[in-house]
Order: C-alpha cells, then sequence, then structure tokens
C-alpha cells in the first residue's frame, strides 16, 4: 500500500496503472473509517483492479457553527484498517493541495443541494460536490463508491456526474448497521453512551415504516407521521427533519405513492446530527 499527499504524485502512479490496462476504483472518505468504509474498500477490490482510498477531511462542507475542529480522526489506525483490507494507494493531502490560494471556483446543483439536508446545512453539498469533483479529475476513477445512508449525497453525486458527463460510474452501497441497528457513522464516536443507547431510535422508525408498508399502507403522511411518533418517544432526540421522498429524483410527495419513496430522517443527540434512510417500496 502507497501513501501519497500529493496530487502530482498520486498522478503520476495511477498513469502507469492505467497504461498498463488497470481499472481503478475510489473510495472518498474523510477518515476515522469504521467497517461501513471497509465495505466500501470491499465493493472496489471486487470490481476493480486497483484501490484508492482518499482521506481527507473536507473544510468547505462544514458550516461556521459545525464540528470541523471536534471532527474525529485517527489517520495510523485509519491506515493500518486500510492496509488489512489490500488498499492499493491512499491520498492523504493537506487543505493547502486540495485548496491552492487564490482558487474560488465551486461545482453545486442549486436544486438537490438546498433541500433536506442542505437546507439544515447550507453550503454542505457545494463543498461535497466540489471537494468530490476535485478527487474524480485528480484520480480519474471507472468506478467510485459511496454509501447510502448519505442518500442525499448519492443522489446529488449521480445527478452531478450526469450532467457534466463525467466518466466515473458511481456504485452506491447498502448501508452498514451496528448490531442493534444504528447505520455506521463516524460520528458515533461523538455520542455519550446515553445518547448511543438513545440513537438506536432512528433504525426503530425506519422499522416502523417498513412494517407498515409491508401491511399495504401507500400514505405518505400516515408514514410520515408514524416515523415522527417513534422517534418522538425519545426524549433525548431532537427531530430536525423527517422526509418520505421520491427513491430516484427526492421529489417531494404526498398523498399514496406508487414509486418506490426514500425515508430519510435527521435527529441532533446533543451537539451530534444523525442521519438515516430507508428506500421502501
Amino acid at each position: 500500500m502507497k501513501v501519497i499527499a500529493t496530487i502530482a504524485e498520486l498522478r503520476a502512479a495511477l498513469r502507469i496503472e492505467r497504461l498498463d490496462g488497470k481499472t481503478i476504483g475510489l473510495v472518498p472518505t474523510m477518515g476515522y473509517l469504521h467497517i461501513g468504509h471497509m465495505t466500501l474498500v470491499r465493493h472496489s477490490r471486487a470490481a476493480c483492479d486497483i484501490t484508492v482510498v482518499s482521506i481527507f477531511v473536507n473544510p468547505t462542507q462544514f458550516g461556521p457553527n459545525e464540528d470541523l475542529a471536534a471532527y474525529p480522526r485517527d489517520m495510523a489506525g485509519d491506515l493500518a484498517k486500510l492496509q488489512s483490507e489490500g488498499v492499493d494507494y491512499v491520498f492523504t493531502p493537506d487543505v493547502s493541495e486540495i485548496y491552492r490560494p487564490g482558487a474560488n471556483t465551486i461545482v453545486e446543483n442549486p436544486v438537490l443541494s438546498r433541500v433536506l439536508i442542505g437546507k439544515i446545512r447550507p453550503g454542505h453539498f457545494r463543498g461535497v460536490t466540489t471537494v468530490v469533483t476535485k478527487l474524480f479529475n485528480i484520480v480519474q476513477p471507472d468506478q467510485a463508491f459511496f454509501g447510502e445512508k448519505d442518500y442525499q449525497q448519492l443522489t446529488i453525486i449521480r445527478q452531478m456526474v450526469a450532467d457534466l458527463d463525467v466518466p466515473t460510474e458511481i456504485t452506491g452501497v447498502a448501508t452498514v448497521r451496528e448490531a442493534d441497528g444504528l447505520a455506521c457513522s463516524s460520528r458515533n464516536a461523538l455520542l455519550t453512551p446515553a445518547d448511543r443507547k438513545a440513537a438506536v431510535i432512528l433504525a426503530n422508525s425506519l422499522a416502523k415504516a417498513e412494517e407498515m408498508v409491508a401491511q399495504g399502507l401507500r400514505s405518505v403522511s400516515a408514514i410520515r407521521n408514524a416515523v415522527r411518533a417513534v422517534l418522538q418517544t425519545e426524549k433525548r432526540g431532537e427531530i430536525e427533519s423527517v422526509d418520505v421522498r421520491d427513491a430516484r429524483t427526492l421529489d417531494p410527495l404526498s398523498g399514496k405513492f406508487r414509486q418506490p419513496v426514500v425515508i430519510l430522517l435527521t435527529v441532533r443527540f446533543g451537539k451530534v446530527r444523525l442521519i438515516d434512510q430507508r428506500v421502501i417500496g
């Protein structure tokens, strides 16, 4: 495994791999890796000849009052995990390598980036799409792998790739969960023990929605209200949003749905914002 910190060195190394006819997979991360990230790595290794993992805590996707400084980091631990998974290259750039002085070009979907999480965190997805575009330009991957837990992010990146004719296949990988159902997230480490125990309510509320749909219910409002009612039973959680949207486009829905829908949750426990999702139908 080669750990590379500069764009020039990574491009030079991957140019040789590409000339040898090897396919390249990219797993973009912000580090503090868990089993969810390792699952993305395994999908990449199964599909591609070469796997590149980027570790970069992207400052442009954090708001002024958000947890950039507190975001958990463990580079030594991350590298050990990636080594054990057989990763070929790890890209670990400094902020100054990705955002050079005077850089002011951005990439943004002005529609999808300003709803749902984008409404709660203005500018967040502008930072995501800008850095992902840069990573795609640097690595030029054949495939890139993203978790479905960040469903809005995955949808936006798919739209971006289609709109900008980026020759990278986007592969979504099912959410990996801990034993009690909580979706794996680097932010779980920031939860207090009491909040960690309480956070399973997100998975429980999604299970309620699945149960209702399995019984034949297709009412958007009834499912939304039932999910919210389950979440409200846990007083430690502050509900920020409960949405039922078209699973392909993220368009808002009303009445009864016929197509697959995605249920999107955003709940705060103390200072920690957790998200979760479930595609149903």
